[in-house]
């Protein structure tokens, strides 16, 4: 949305929006390194392997594949990384026991039990709520621009439009992280 005021008062929505796009694809991140009952290649993009030198992501030193719902596979290119990577997934804290059968490291993805389902709920809970705070920093940010903006002069008619604005995206992001927590809880709790 455009206003009159653009030459004159400098609301950056497009930079509230990438933030907030930000916080979003953080929270999506996190969410990805919560363990379900199902195998999935993100889950070990959180894990760095010390590959010549340099924490260094797994999908850059093999192919990782997901041949079945409880298994995923890493074909490591270097038969000499083969060993830190096996190392890297079992320091994780993905509670997955790696089986080597020459270059390739199976991951054989146990059931989760109830209690384990529950505490990642909470754990998913904990990540959105981080990313509504960051989402609502923004917005915060947002609203102090305009007050600045108020201050110089910005007509009251333009600030009710900025003000309702920022807040339609922060209403929209907020949004988005409920709805991505609900799929994410769904997910975990999915026998």
């Amino acid at each position: 949305m455009t206003h009159m005021a653009d030459e004159e008062f400098d609301i950056d929505t497009d930079d509230l929006e990438r933030r907030m796009e930000g916080a979003m694809a953080s929270l999506r991140t996190e969410f990805a390194s919560l363990r379900t009952g199902r195998a999935s290649a993100a889950m070990l993009e959180p894990v760095m392997v010390d590959a010549y030198g340099q924490p260094t992501p797994i999908n850059q030193v093999g192919t990782v594949n997901v041949p079945e719902p409880r298994m995923v596979t890493i074909n490591v290119w270097d038969k000499g990384l083969v060993n830190k990577v096996e190392k890297a997934i079992r320091e994780s804290g993905l509670g997955i026991n790696p089986q080597m059968n020459g270059t390739i490291i199976m991951l054989p993805i146990p059931e989760l039990n109830e209690e384990r389902r529950r505490e990642l709920t909470k754990v998913a809970a904990q990540y959105a709520e981080h990313g509504r705070v960051a989402i609502r920093n923004v917005r915060r940010d947002g609203m102090d621009q305009i007050k600045k903006a108020k201050a110089a002069g910005m007509s009251e008619d333009d600030v009710k439009l900025w003000e309702t604005e920022v807040q339609e995206l922060t209403n929209r992001y907020i949004g988005a992280v409920d709805k991505a927590l609900e799929t994410k809880q769904a997910e975990i709790m999915q026998v």
